[in-house]
């Protein structure tokens, strides 16, 4: 008998700290609604943030660094193309506008949370909802040229046509923080202090990025990323007969065309002298024509600091390769959607990759992206003096 008056009170005891418990997270709850305004039944107050946001265009565009025609467009298509849905309490552009903020400000989810009065798991499962259906819209965006016509930007600059005609668009490489272990930090620290990796891109002179490779430890040069991207499953496509501007670091090739190395190239060199010989006058309007990948990159870091920030991301290497081709593809949209962008103007401040000595082989290719650049360069250079 003593034992059962002993359990019933063990019971009585549990019952009554699992009360306690309730009855402190009701009223921490509570609380936590009147603090960010929320209706526990109904996510209304959810709605009218997103509503705000989209009522007044200089919040818009502070928040989701887009306006909201802009906005509205990319939902649809993010619906239509990529498969986002809605969920039970969160509408599609209530998930777009938390993943746009998170990219435009670089804030943890808990920062979000407070903002839209969801749960830190909500919030990054939406998140990755819409990183998901953005990555869907990678073959919509990532259009590589064919190399059918002559880019408007070359067309009609005297300094670039004829003689760059066949330029179909400029590559490089830039550096994104990543988070990786302590064992693999070494493979990624390259010219920066903190682990980075090396992602390779290729755009028009509109801007518009045509192929990302992201994933390269930041130890890799930029020759041995683009051999790899060139042999891919999924390949960089170079026309026939076509060719892309590339700085001194990588490899000389019918396709891909670098400056003159031992000539000034940086376009500051050129402030106040001007060419002095063909090379110089080659290596100065080759670096203005390929001046739009790093405008491009500037654009893109200005717009989303997710991937300009130098303080280590929330994500891991695999999550933030996705990251980097969501804002390539909305920077795409948006250079398409959006004309009056305050981000227009970037450059993105550029060093120099070493140049790999075993990249140097004096095969046919090689030997024909000699002659074609030789030929550009006194083909300019004569009628410079004209």
């Amino acid at each position: 008998m003593d034992a059962w008056l002993q359990f019933q009170h063990t019971c009585n005891i549990a019952v009554g700290y699992a009360i306690c418990l309730f009855a402190y997270w009701f009223v921490h709850r509570r609380d936590r609604i009147r603090r960010l305004n929320i209706d526990p039944q109904e996510p209304k107050e959810v709605r009218d943030v997103v509503r705000e946001i989209m009522s007044q265009r200089v919040i818009c565009r502070e928040m989701i660094r887009m306006n909201p025609p802009a906005f509205n467009q990319l939902c649809e298509i993010l619906e239509m193309n990529g498969g986002l849905k809605p969920t039970r309490r969160a509408t599609i552009e209530e998930q777009v506008a938390k993943f746009l903020y998170m990219l435009g400000h670089s804030v943890t989810t808990r920062e979000v949370s407070k903002i839209f009065g969801r749960s830190g798991e909500s919030v990054s499962r939406h998140f990755h909802n819409v990183l998901r259906a953005m990555i869907e819209l990678e073959e919509m965006f990532f259009v590589q040229p064919d190399g059918s016509q002559v880019p408007s930007e070359i067309l009609t600059n005297s300094k670039f046509y004829p003689y760059f005609k066949d330029c179909v668009g400029a590559i490089d490489g830039t550096h994104i923080r990543v988070k990786v272990s302590p064992r693999d930090a070494p493979r990624y620290r390259g010219r920066k202090d903190y682990p980075t990796q090396n992602v390779l891109a290729a755009c028009t002179f509109d801007l518009k990025f045509t192929y990302v490779l992201p994933g390269w430890e930041g130890t890799a040069s930029d020759s041995r990323i683009i051999k790899n991207a060139l042999q891919r499953r999924f390949p960089l496509k170079i026309p026939q007969g076509k060719y892309y501007l590339v700085d001194a670091g990588f490899m000389l090739r019918s396709g891909l065309l670098p400056p003159y190395r031992g000539e000034r190239y940086h376009l500051k060199k050129y402030s106040r002298n001007p060419p002095k010989n063909p090379r110089e006058l080659f290596n100065l309007r080759h670096a203005s024509l390929r001046n739009a990948i790093e405008r491009s990159f500037g654009i893109l870091k200005k717009r989303f600091p997710i991937i300009a920030s130098s303080n280590e991301p929330n994500y891991s290497v695999k999550t933030q390769n996705k990251i980097i081709l969501a804002c390539c593809i909305l920077h795409n949209f948006l250079r398409g959607v959006d004309p009056d962008d305050e981000f227009q103007e970037g450059d993105e401040q550029h060093n120099e990759n070493q140049f790999e000595e075993d990249d140097v082989d004096e095969d046919e290719d090689v030997r024909r992206g000699e002659w074609k650049r030789d030929g550009i360069a006194v083909a300019m250079w004569q009628d410079y003096h004209r």
